[in-house]
């Protein structure tokens, strides 16, 4: 993995992915370590994020780097009309790894193509979102004891929703079985599917949340994105879709686990936080651990 870009979760094979889940378990007994002195990585934000830039930053800390960057486009030259390529030339030079995030699907890629240094896709408009991936695939792991053979519901945004995306992709290889629950306006893409079709794995689709939450081990909450949306009506029809509440969790098996990217709106109420099923904000620390191996392998240094 030394020097690769990480843009789509598609460039790391299964075997990669268990090597990023082993060392992120190294890091979770030893986070601070300063294996990264010496080493500058820039983290590029030009869409709002809290927990993914924080996690980031946090793991570069943890080892010992430094990080240089920005949280707002509007503070970058990007404001007063430097295009996408020309900034990441020029952040090449001050950096050895770069973290970006950009509305734009596909704009992850273009940056890995002009960059003289790695590129870590922090999510790409409603592309992906490998690192919250990788993230999520070690909560199921810590959480179940294994990635295969599971049952994972999706609930909420699945066409917009880049970490979706992402995490059906990868699931395709641990003989998963999906359950897909969205309004019909927001149902998995075809392009997501078709990695369940070519693998021959099971999917269903619903729109009734009631219907899987008592067959899953894996319930994964999504937030409707009103930012992705261009008609303000459409949102408006379907941003209360789904509301997790704690009672609807009676019949849940006993290893049933609650997960959600974040931030949350009101998909899972506050009354769910108390319940042990819930793992949202442990699966959000797991984010350090999983990029600092992330971080460590691609510059070599594990």
């Amino acid at each position: 993995m030394k020097n690769r870009s990480l843009v789509s979760i598609t460039d790391f094979t299964k075997e990669e992915y268990l090597r990023i889940l082993e060392l992120a378990q190294h890091f979770e007994r030893n986070p601070i370590q300063k294996i990264l002195e010496g080493y500058v990585v820039a983290t590029l934000f030009f869409e709002p994020s809290t927990r993914t830039r924080l996690s980031f930053e946090s793991a570069v800390n943890r080892l010992g780097g430094k990080v240089i960057g920005f949280s707002d486009a509007s503070v970058s030259s990007t404001s007063k009309g430097e295009s996408l390529a020309d900034t990441i030339r020029t952040v090449s030079n001050y950096s050895d790894l770069i973290v970006m995030r950009h509305p734009i699907e596909g704009s992850a890629r273009w940056a890995s193509e002009v960059a003289s240094v790695p590129i870590i896709n922090a999510g790409d408009g409603a592309n992906q979102h490998p690192t919250q991936c990788l993230l999520d695939l070690y909560t199921i792991l810590q959480t179940q004891g294994t990635l295969d053979n599971l049952h994972v519901a999706f609930v909420g945004d699945l066409k917009y929703g880049r970490t979706v995306h992402s995490n059906v992709i990868a699931l395709t290889h641990f003989n998963t079985t999906f359950h897909l629950v969205s309004p019909e306006e927001l149902k998995l893409p075809s392009s997501v599917k078709m990695h369940i079709k070519e693998k021959q794995l099971e999917y269903y689709q619903y729109t009734d949340i009631q219907e899987v939450i008592n067959k899953v081990d894996i319930l994964y909450m999504t937030r409707i994105q009103r930012e992705r949306f261009s008609d303000p009506m459409e949102y408006e029809r379907v941003k209360n879709s789904y509301i997790l509440t704690n009672s609807m969790l009676a019949g849940a098996k006993n290893n049933l686990r609650i997960l959600h990217p974040l931030p949350r709106v009101n998909e899972i109420a506050y009354d769910v936080d108390a319940n042990p099923k819930a793992y949202y904000f442990q699966q959000a620390l797991n984010g350090v651990y999983v990029r600092q191996a992330l971080i460590a392998s691609i510059l070599g240094l594990v």
